[in-house]
């Protein structure tokens, strides 16, 4: 079974009505709630001890899911390096909607990973434009969500080692709204939606997106490399 840890800052939540209607319980929950069927999963959030990410947890997670927004600097940089040391390790990691600013992407991408947005209640539809990819099985040619944040590019980011959908939006803006990176022994995939006023993680795509990219993003074989000084394998 895969273990995932779902990471959530779990601020606006608690201040803002709209978002405590559309999320009651936290966005980390919702997601919990649908993972659960497929994976072992449990919640961190932003005001417990070490984030929540201590070691003990990160070494037991197959699979981290990160959503922030508002709270990217409070992460502490003790918490950031060791998120970081794991992905390379091996962990995967799945960075949603406006995880995109928050201190382990932007270290992981070696970008500003900025963007350009609007709050317009617009429709957006987001292309599968990698059909054969494991991210995408069951999905379809697009997602369509009646109500979306608008990001638009440029996304100043790496170029994806694979691009897997490309959003549009009623604006006419287009982005890069599915993207995967390979980091050290880590697999990564950022997906754009998820604007915590909106009910993108109810939907079923969206669901299957993130459990396709939990499977696609756990590390298979746990034999990691070794590194540093290396005694010869043949007689000197």
């Amino acid at each position: 079974m895969i273990n995932v840890t779902v990471w959530n800052e779990y601020r606006h939540e608690k201040t803002d009505e709209k978002v405590k209607e559309m999320y009651p319980e936290g966005i980390h929950e919702q997601l919990k709630s649908f993972l659960t069927e497929e994976f072992t999963v449990k919640t961190a959030t932003l005001d417990e001890k070490e984030h929540g990410l201590t070691e003990e947890v990160l070494n037991d997670t197959d699979v981290l899911v990160w959503w922030g927004h508002i709270a990217h600097d409070e992460v502490s940089e003790e918490i950031v390096n060791r998120v970081h040391e794991r992905v390379l390790q091996g962990m995967g990691l799945i960075v949603l909607h406006s995880g995109h600013m928050s201190k382990i992407f932007i270290k992981l991408m070696g970008t500003s990973c900025d963007l350009k947005w609007r709050e317009a209640d617009e429709k957006c539809r987001i292309w599968n434009v990698n059909p054969s990819h494991p991210i995408v099985e069951g999905i379809g040619e697009y997602i369509e969500l009646e109500k979306e944040e608008m990001y638009g590019e440029h996304f100043d980011i790496p170029a994806p080692d694979e691009l897997i959908f490309i959003n549009w939006y009623q604006g006419g803006e287009v982005f890069r709204g599915g993207c995967t990176y390979r980091r050290g022994n880590g697999k990564i995939f950022y997906f754009q939606p998820g604007h915590e006023t909106y009910p993108s993680y109810y939907h079923p795509k969206v669901q299957k997106v993130i459990k396709n990219a939990v499977k696609w993003a756990a590390l298979k074989d746990h034999n990691y490399p070794t590194y540093g000084n290396h005694k010869p394998l043949e007689t000197l």
